[in-house]
């Protein structure tokens, strides 16, 4: 794939027809680099935020080697990567997936929140012997969102009488016995993760049971223009100071999932402006494309005129994006602070899409076809630093 130092030299080169996903492998790497060196358990990446093999390769060259997966798809294609252990998160799936994913790609971790799961995955990774043993099964628990952009406890999670009644009959039958949360996507203060803790605290003495596992799940933040988290240090201190307070066995084991936090800043997307009335530009991608947070949910991405320089003391204007469909849902409120001059023709990069932008993004229309780069010079927004020394520190 061809590598340019910039989104304005690749512009300058190719004037792209199409919209362009720019990836930045070695912003992936060094977040990859980070979380391994900060969090005390195994990181296992969130596949389902961007499959790009290019971030891929680079997590997995940082030394990501754990991998949440919530499909037989996803299963099937991380399964190709050497060394992998694949964690099927999912809370329900189908007893097809579950077969095979435990048949013919050895995943020994499943995800569940419900009796009638536990009883699929029981049946259905069975052998002539009788029941599998060698299972590592984590039950899910709904815990409150706090500060975070999408909430997820609402279809997944069990929690009161349930779950505790869950946790003992999963006990019986998982050689390591797991809880699992979810605190909800791009997550900006830490306190979520200590009242999760909590929660699992009490789950934990109501049920008697010995856990082995605790997966803190994902939700870690990126940097948006509307969105500036607390550092990703305070959130590991409070999931350090949360489990110090469990009652479980002292080498229990932890792992997170970062999606998000790993590849949103890794990845780009170069747009051209095919039109402008007053403060609304129509761009050729949009909200049935790789901007579907920015349309649904509101997200305020980074952008800058990639097209040409801007000159010295130019004033800015916030503008609202229209997408190429003939959709009005097809909108990108913003503000997108822009230079006042942007014109047809212009170019704007709209950065920190790597997270769920190529992954979400559709054909609706005939568009949602994109050319790729490499782009080799830093996101505009970041989460993460390089010291004098060459290490990966954390910003803020």
């Amino acid at each position: 794939m061809e590598r340019y130092d910039s989104a304005l030299a690749l512009v300058r080169a190719l004037k792209p027809e199409r919209p362009v996903l720019a990836v930045r492998p070695h912003a992936a790497g060094r977040a990859a680099r980070w979380f391994l060196d900060h969090f005390p358990g195994d990181v296992a990446y969130a596949y389902k935020a961007n499959n790009s093999v290019f971030l891929l390769g680079a997590l997995y060259g940082a030394g990501i080697r754990h991998f949440d997966v919530a499909s037989l798809p996803e299963v099937e294609d991380a399964a190709t990567i050497p060394d992998a252990h694949l964690h099927f998160m999912h809370p329900v799936k189908s007893r097809t997936a579950i077969r095979r994913a435990y048949n013919e790609f050895r995943v020994r971790t499943f995800s569940l929140d419900s009796e009638d799961e536990l009883k699929k995955i029981v049946e259905e990774t069975a052998g002539p012997d009788g029941p599998a043993r060698d299972l590592k099964l984590y039950v899910r628990i709904a815990v409150p969102a706090k500060n975070s952009r999408v909430p997820l406890e609402r279809k997944f999670g069990i929690t009161g009488s349930k779950a505790s009644r869950l946790l003992v009959k999963t006990r019986q039958v998982a050689v390591e016995l797991g809880i699992t949360f979810h605190v909800g996507s791009q997550t900006t203060t830490p306190d979520a993760y200590t009242s999760a803790l909590a929660e699992v605290q009490r789950l934990i003495v109501k049920a008697g049971v010995v856990v082995d596992r605790i997966d803190v799940g994902g939700g870690y933040p990126s940097r948006y223009v509307d969105s500036e988290p607390a550092p990703l240090t305070h959130f590991f201190e409070a999931i350090r100071s949360g489990v110090d307070k469990l009652s479980v066995r002292e080498d229990v084991k932890l792992m997170c999932e970062p999606g998000r936090a790993l590849v949103a800043e890794a990845e780009s997307l170069i747009v051209r402006v095919e039109a402008r009335r007053g403060d609304d530009l129509y761009i050729n991608d949009g909200s049935y494309g790789a901007l579907f947070d920015a349309a649904h949910l509101g997200f305020v991405f980074p952008a800058r005129l990639c097209s040409r320089e801007v000159e010295p003391g130019e004033p800015m204007m916030g503008f609202e994006l229209w997408g190429p469909t003939c959709d009005s849902l097809d909108h990108m409120k913003g503000p997108f602070m822009l230079p006042a001059s942007i014109r047809e023709g212009d170019y704007i990069e709209i950065c920190s899409i790597g997270a769920y932008g190529r992954a979400i993004s559709g054909q609706f229309n005939g568009y949602g076809v994109y050319d790729e780069v490499i782009l080799e010079d830093e996101p505009m927004m970041t989460m993460y630093g390089n010291d004098e020394d060459g290490r990966v520190v954390q910003q803020g």
